[in-house]
């Protein structure tokens, strides 16, 4: 099979897929991205850079569409060249965020296309003026349903699409949904797993083990769709209570969703200033390399998983597969793979008091975080395990769409209520997330 997969930070979602189909030396991966300093075996990478900068001077509904089209734009001069140079694909797989994939069927248009469609902003009902009491302010709203252009015509172009989870899946335009796969990512629960003999040492000399009292939150970046706001505001009461307790925040220092506070350098600047906590007990260890944030999960009492209703991180299900006792705020999409009392514990985003009980409890109750933790790692096992349920369900669409055998979505219920039955033919795993 000839194989192009786009992403701009490759390898992203595509990581597991291309290794898998670089393996067959049969087959002939070519990865179109934009980030530099990475190379996987078997695969070809093409890099590409915009034409220019994007302007800041737009009207500001359609700022992100000029950045947009110059990745579409070069994109489709990479495209062209691979064409001339006798590069034909059988298929494309190409993520849609950035515009990467508007105008790829103009170049292959005989080519199919299957779409990564992660996320559809909403301007009412999602993550835009979820944190205020005000309903959001109708210049906000048109800006988001702006925002969704790309996104739109990447749908509209595509031959069929694929979505994480099925609260992403209902945020999608409806008209495209019978076209759309529902399948995650995957969870390499072998490497994300329980290790009771890890053993931490923080920046500052501390060792820290499964014999103490360590409460984590981890966050690519410490803002407030992650509920970082919220968390920090939690720890003075939780630190007075807890007077053994260590916690340990993992995230970087920039914005991943939202903006930066106006008032500070940052927001962990800005909580600091707000909050007392005692240094000898907070941890903040910035960005981390993998095997020291599993350290951190391996090691973790309560695990905290604080969101908007925005896209589900990979963090939350990997430290569901470590067997992390969780307390999560319960929002979707949360909803979708927690369940209070069973696999961990939810309460309201918005309710502090409520996040200090829970933690506090969980702290003094070994037999439930020792429950919580080992159902949440079966059911994480049992349904989204990289090997055995995300990547074959994966391998099965790629190979249907590339073959023009687009998989049947029906108008029906399935069995636990999700409107849209599975594609048929494709792996299932149990909770039906395929």
């Amino acid at each position: 099979m000839r194989i192009l997969f786009v992403h701009q930070n490759m390898p992203a979602q595509y990581a597991h897929l291309a290794v898998h189909y670089a393996a067959d030396p049969a087959n002939q991966v070519i990865f179109m991205t934009r980030r530099k300093g990475l190379e996987m075996p078997g695969v070809r990478t093409v890099r590409y850079d915009l034409g220019r900068e994007p302007r800041t001077d737009a009207h500001h509904y359609v700022k992100f569409l000029d950045e947009q089209l110059l990745f579409g734009q070069a994109i489709v001069r990479e495209a062209v060249k691979l064409k001339s140079a006798g590069f034909t694909p059988d298929i494309i797989c190409a993520h849609s965020g950035w515009g990467e994939a508007l105008f790829l069927k103009d170049v292959f248009p005989d080519v199919p296309l299957l779409v990564y469609a992660e996320y559809y902003y909403r301007g009412r009902g999602s993550d835009i003026g979820f944190d205020t009491d005000r309903e959001p302010e109708l210049d906000i709203v048109c800006r988001s349903r702006a925002r969704n252009t790309h996104l739109l015509l990447s749908l509209e172009a595509a031959d069929w699409s694929v979505t994480p989870t099925r609260w992403q899946w209902q945020q999608q335009p409806v008209a495209y949904q019978s076209r759309m796969s529902v399948i995650h990512d995957g969870i390499r629960t072998q490497i994300c797993a329980p290790n009771p003999d890890a053993r931490l040492t923080l920046p500052n000399g501390t060792v820290l083990s499964r014999d103490d009292e360590v409460v984590t939150y981890v966050s690519r970046n410490l803002e407030p769709y992650r509920g970082f706001d919220r968390f920090m505001r939690s720890l003075p009461e939780l630190l007075r209570r807890r007077p053994q307790a260590q916690v340990v925040l993992v995230g970087g220092d920039e914005t991943s969703y939202g903006g930066l506070p106006a008032d500070a350098r940052n927001w962990r600047e800005k909580l600091l200033a707000e909050v007392r906590i005692d240094p000898a007990r907070v941890h903040f260890v910035g960005r981390v390399p993998y095997d020291y944030y599993l350290r951190i999960l391996q090691v973790s009492r309560v695990h905290t998983y604080l969101t908007y209703p925005f896209v589900l991180s990979w963090s939350m299900l990997e430290s569901m597969a470590i067997g992390c006792c969780l307390v999560a705020s319960a929002t979707p999409p949360v909803l979708e793979v927690l369940k209070d009392g069973e696999t961990g514990a939810l309460v309201d985003y918005f309710d502090g008091k409520a996040l200090t009980n829970r933690i506090c409890a969980l702290l003094d109750d070994p037999e439930t975080r020792a429950r919580y933790g080992a159902a949440a790692r079966d059911y994480v096992v049992r349904n989204y395990d990289l090997e055995t349920v995300c990547l074959p369900a994966q391998i099965a669409l790629i190979e249907r769409v590339a073959t023009g055998r687009l998989p049947r979505i029906t108008s029906t219920a399935t069995a636990d209520g999700f409107p849209g039955a599975p594609p048929e033919e494709l792996p299932v795993p149990a909770s039906g997330t395929a």
